[in-house]
């Protein structure tokens, strides 16, 4: 991996280690060339400010502060902007970083980074998350007035983003797909020991549960359909487990890594979404949808509305949103030619890849700090706001290169 290129510091409101999902795909490839930091959320469980460092196999190093339990959330900006700064002092190439946010909050610890570039990867509405933050919405507002550069995380979240923001260099970027790692689930994988009990037909899903799936619809259909055997895998968040509905053929498995979901996957009669249709899952574009279909299995989802243009419309999806329906989808899933399916399926991924996403992304990134460049050159600085400032205080600061 080559140091010269520079950092790219990744903001993040989600955990590197949580769900292999959109940021592990591309941050992976960005750290082939440059030095990426990915720095989270703090957690509060030490006497005085550490940060702690780990780089995995895939060469990203994972920066966790770790602060004391009450600590004032200035007080907490404050020891966060001195991590930061840590952080790149230890870069040796010389080279400005790249700002790639994915959570607006992290801006009162990083207005004061002379930046290269300034990227919002905006993978969701998070403003319509359960839990989010109050000062969410004022402090994406400024980074969408200031980023050089945002992508979106699908069509409808971008159509979204253009029609309430002034910014004129947004770019849709939907769910991409590692082929050859879920085209393992169409060969004979040994079964996974705690699947392997579990009769046929299964209908299975994996990813978050939380706030987004529909339980209701789970509860009725496992009710409805005794012989389908619902088989549900990844972690639970925001939602208390005891509420999760139980039944026979409703089969919690837990968290699984991301190397071990095409096993699971190949004892899959049918694929399945679940989603709730509310505020959350508004603007969702899932990653699992071209997954499943590299998996080789069939879908069947509700009408999230990047599911439904183009995989619903273009025949690569069943949509549904009753308990009767979903079934009568699943009834036609299960019929329908398993050869002609995956070959609809092949061509639609034919152009797709994690490779290709990233690589116009990052030239998009490269444009955007030229542009920078040349509206910043000689520009003077200006005062840095305080690490507390207000949407208007940290505004100026994201215009040019200022502090480090």
């Amino acid at each position: 991996m080559s140091r010269q290129n520079g950092t790219v510091l990744v903001l993040s409101h989600l955990r590197w280690n949580f769900v292999y999902q959109r940021p592990q795909h591309l941050l992976s490839r960005c750290a082939r060339t440059h030095r990426v930091v990915f720095f989270e959320e703090p957690i509060y469980d030490s006497q005085v400010p550490e940060l702690a460092l780990h780089t995995g196999d895939d060469s990203v190093i994972v920066a966790v502060p770790h602060l004391p339990p009450g600590m004032s959330p200035e007080a907490a900006d404050q020891e966060q902007r001195k991590m930061v700064d840590r952080v790149l002092d230890a870069d040796p190439s010389g080279v400005r970083p790249v700002l790639w946010y994915y959570t607006p909050m992290a801006l009162p610890f990083t207005h004061h980074v002379r930046a290269r570039a300034v990227v919002y990867d905006c993978m969701d509405e998070l403003s319509l998350f359960q839990g989010a933050p109050a000062a969410l919405t004022e402090r994406e507002a400024v980074l969408m007035k200031h980023a050089d550069v945002v992508f979106t995380g699908g069509h409808s979240l971008y159509q979204h983003k253009c029609a309430t923001s002034s910014h004129k260099n947004i770019h849709p970027f939907p769910s991409s797909v590692d082929v050859p790692h879920f085209a393992q689930a169409r060969d004979q994988l040994l079964e996974p020991a705690d699947q392997a009990h579990i009769p046929s037909p299964r209908v299975g899903f994996f990813g978050v549960i939380d706030e987004r799936m529909d339980l209701g619809l789970l509860e009725e259909l496992a009710d409805a359909r005794p012989d389908l055997q619902l088989v549900m895998i990844g972690p639970i968040a925001k939602v208390d487990p005891a509420a999760l509905p139980r039944r026979e053929n409703l089969h919690w498995i837990g968290n699984k890594a991301y190397a071990e979901l095409p096993a699971y996957l190949a004892g899959w009669d049918v694929a399945m979404m679940p989603f709730a249709r509310n505020d959350a899952t508004r603007f969702i574009s899932p990653t699992k949808t071209p997954e499943y279909l590299a998996a080789g299995c069939p879908v069947v989802s509700t009408s999230i509305r990047d599911v439904v243009t183009p995989y619903g419309r273009d025949g690569l999806a069943w949509i549904a949103d009753t308990a009767e329906d979903f079934s009568t989808a699943i009834d036609e899933a299960l019929a329908s030619d398993v050869a002609a399916r995956r070959a609809h399926a092949d061509e639609f991924l034919s152009d797709l890849s994690w490779d290709r996403t990233w690589s116009a992304m990052w030239s998009l990134v490269e444009r955007a700090a030229d542009t920078r460049a040349m509206r910043t050159s000689g520009m003077n600085v200006v005062p840095r706001p305080s690490a507390t400032g207000s949407a208007d205080q940290i505004a100026p600061a994201l215009r040019g290169p200022v502090g480090r």
